[in-house]
């Protein structure tokens, strides 16, 4: 499939303001960059972009964001991927050893990106979180695997045929979860383009219903609710003070991602929390977040901070604070 030039398209169809995410089953043949220049230019969107790569020969679930879902793509490629996979040994492996080999594997592992691979070849370390044996058929076995973004299933079949000693590659593979988008949410290219053609004549109901809201993202991580005063500040580029913070959702350790919301569960950015949840709680001055994504727009909360000529050093390239 090609993607037609950017621009050539039909006019752009009215996305939500907070833009969202398509959940498209890719067929094998495509590459995923064609699939989602396609859906751009179908959408007459100006940007899109996807989350996590399938290779041309691999279908199943490919994520696609909209406006100003774009900026999500870093949370997006933090959730584990699910995958079913053939993998084909080269030489019979007996069941206890092919078990007590699939069982070695999961938890933290090297690898090395095949040679096919469109990164750099350098050893990195990923988790397996689960591998679960569906079924086996002489040397083809069925495998379910969850795994970090970034995991290659070629490389771990790879892998595994050296631990047993035959050798092995991998045969067939479908992605079936990104984080909490499965493949029973997926809808097929022909599907997408059916729902395109009706929202341009004016039904524009089932179009909508395919976007899954940013929400479906971000609620899944660690969130500070800032408080009203301190969203404007925030807005203008400023960093989080102890004093903004309203309430926290979900414990977590310095150092983790966090989304910076409003307590009316609007979005306000994404940052680095400076300290854990249970110390942030507590503290009455200093720096808790260092907010270094900022995603609602300026204006939309009274702004509450000093400017700077104005008896103070607070700015909003400071802090925001109550």
């Amino acid at each position: 499939m090609s993607a037609s030039p950017p621009g050539a398209g039909p006019p752009p169809l009215p996305l939500p303001p907070e833009g969202g995410f398509l959940v498209l089953d890719k067929p094998r043949g495509p590459s995923s960059h064609q699939v989602t220049a396609w859906v751009r230019d179908l959408l007459g969107a100006d940007r899109a972009g996807h989350a996590g790569t399938l290779d041309p020969g691999v279908s199943g679930v490919l994520v696609i964001s909209l406006g100003k879902a774009l900026r999500l793509l870093p949370l997006l490629l933090r959730f584990s991927k699910r995958y079913v996979t053939v993998i084909t040994f080269h030489g019979s492996v007996a069941p206890a050893l092919l078990e007590k080999t699939l069982a070695e594997f999961v938890g933290p592992v090297y690898q090395t990106p095949p040679v096919r691979s469109a990164v750099r070849r350098e050893r990195r370390i990923r988790t397996i979180h689960e591998i679960t044996l569906l079924e086996r058929q002489g040397r083809d076995v069925l495998l379910e695997v969850q795994a970090d973004s970034g995991t290659y299933i070629r490389t771990l079949a790879v892998d595994l045929g050296e631990a047993v000693g035959t050798g092995a590659h991998m045969s067939e593979l479908r992605r079936t979860a990104t984080g909490p988008f499965t493949e029973d949410q997926a809808i097929s290219l022909a599907e997408l383009a059916d729902r395109v053609a009706r929202a341009r004549e004016g039904r524009p109901a089932d179009l909508a219903a395919a976007l899954r809201p940013p929400v479906a993202v971000w609620s899944r991580f660690p969130q500070v609710v800032v408080k009203d005063s301190a969203v404007d500040a925030l807005a203008h580029g400023a960093d989080l003070a102890a004093q903004g913070v309203l309430k926290l959702v979900h414990p977590f350790p310095a150092g983790s991602l966090v989304v910076l919301v409003t307590r009316h569960e609007e979005l306000v950015g994404l940052g680095e929390a400076l300290v854990g949840s249970e110390e942030m709680l507590h503290r009455r001055s200093g720096w808790v977040v260092d907010a270094h994504q900022v995603l609602m727009e300026t204006g939309r909360y009274p702004a509450q901070w000093a400017r700077p000529g104005k008896g103070s050093a607070s700015g909003p390239n400071r802090s925001a604070e109550a």
